[in-house]
């Protein structure tokens, strides 16, 4: 038996932690830059705020419908992730992360009434999180998915499913007669691995619910369709798969990029800025035990200004050796980025790109016989110790509480945000990771 246990609206339950006034309001949480809704609580849904909607197009409903906006807080967010992750491992002998507010369980090996030790979890992550979670438990992933699917809707759609099936749906319970009603009452474009183009070819076939899928005849679907939804039918008919990976698979390129709050001319600026992208790309690549044979850096000014000159660069510098090192990727970054800068153009947007991913000891010890050390200066000494504890703190004590000289913000600049923060203009303390805006009680 699998489990997947969900944080309900993640982005919005966690600001509704520090701020309950909000309980019970239409909330959306806004992209980096301010620019559309990317979390939507039910009753934003309930107004007919679609997701990644432009926030402008939405923006009247403040007035009229007391919609509240809020700039993301992704620190905040990462860091209520990993509470609730660390409390719903506890559950089970095997956890997969599959994105910041889900993960999966196997419950192999584990006796007992599995819809209560879902109760069980769901209660804890709310009484020591704050965090309202969904749990769907059935024997296949996508099962799991669906199980969850129906416990976050359950008391939405009332009517749909009963109602027993909310907050924890567990198939295993369900007889088969109650399982084909659930079927029958969910859109095929509820399955999890359907996406919206094959939902769209499905409906023009008749087959509309998960049901019509389970008992449509699987050589006319493998004609149209890919082998994935012959393994997706399969899933739903109770046969695993898909197996539990505790280690996701490794990414064959990392990238950080931002786009700007304002239109940045200084080379400082994006100095600054490249040298926390190439910090952030560096954390990522370590995190997966890999190491980088080339480093890309790309700049844009913005196409929809035409009064602005164009310049939209982008180059690439090998590391010979591969590296994982912060320090060397972000001295590279910042070669690369002045070799390409044009003073005079106002620049929107930047990113450096980590390519030729390799597995971290593949390149070790391979030396670099005909470069220049002074131009790539490769760290000798302790580097993977030294990388190794920088993570260690940003991971305890929140990102960026250590950082290199070169991302970080000059004292002249202090009273500014840095132009890779983007507006935010309505972002909440980060409550959890920054003593300076932690929640104070004066009695």
């Amino acid at each position: 038996m699998l489990a997947l246990v969900d944080v309900n609206n993640m982005y919005v339950s966690c600001e509704r932690v520090f701020r309950p006034a909000l309980v019970g309001c239409p909330v959306v949480v806004l992209s980096h830059n301010d620019g559309v809704c990317v979390a939507r609580s039910n009753e934003a849904k309930d107004l007919g705020v679609g997701m990644a909607q432009p926030w402008f197009q939405v923006r009247h409903l403040q007035r009229s419908a007391g919609l509240v906006a809020l700039s993301a807080n992704f620190e905040l967010y990462g860091d209520m992730s990993n509470r609730m992750m660390t409390l719903a491992a506890a559950y089970a002998p095997r956890q997969e992360i599959y994105s910041i507010d889900e993960c999966f369980l196997d419950f192999a090996g584990v006796r007992g009434d599995l819809t209560r030790i879902g109760r069980a979890l769901r209660a804890q992550v709310l009484q020591w999180t704050g965090l309202p979670t969904s749990v769907g438990l059935a024997s296949t992933r996508t099962l799991a998915k669906l199980a969850n699917h129906v416990a976050k809707t359950a008391d939405r759609k009332p009517g749909s499913y009963p109602s027993a099936l909310a907050q924890v749906c567990n198939f295993d319970r369900l007889s088969a007669a109650q399982l084909e009603a659930v079927m029958a009452a969910t859109e095929v474009g509820a399955v999890w691995g359907i996406g919206r183009k094959t939902s769209a070819k499905l409906l023009d076939r008749g087959i509309r619910t998960v049901l019509d899928v389970l008992r449509a005849d699987a050589v006319a679907l493998r004609r149209p369709f890919s082998v994935m939804l012959e393994r997706t039918r399969r899933e739903l008919r109770g046969e695993p798969c898909l197996g539990l990976d505790e280690l996701p698979e490794s990414n064959q390129q990392i990238m950080c990029s931002r786009t700007f709050g304002e239109p940045v001319t200084s080379l400082a600026v994006l100095t600054e800025s490249v040298s926390q992208f190439a910090a952030r790309v560096a954390e990522k690549l370590r995190a997966q035990r890999s190491v980088a044979g080339a480093l890309q850096v790309f700049l844009s000014t913005s196409p929809f200004r035409t009064q602005d000159r164009q310049h939209s660069p982008s180059a690439t510098l090998r590391l010979v050796p591969a590296s994982a090192d912060t320090r060397r990727l972000a001295a590279a970054a910042a070669r690369t980025l002045e070799a390409m800068f044009r003073p005079g153009h106002r620049y929107v947007k930047a990113g450096v790109v980590l390519v030729d991913l390799q597995p971290q000891g593949r390149a070790a010890g391979l030396p670099d016989l005909f470069g220049d050390d002074t131009a790539q200066p490769v760290p000798r000494r302790d580097g993977a110790r030294l990388m190794g504890t920088m993570d260690a703190l940003n991971q305890r004590f929140g990102r960026g509480a250590v950082d290199l000289a070169s991302a970080a913000r000059p004292p002249r600049r202090a009273a500014a945000p840095p132009a890779s923060i983007g507006r935010q203009q309505m972002r909440s303390p980060r409550y959890t990771t920054r003593l300076d805006e932690v929640i104070t009680v004066r009695c």
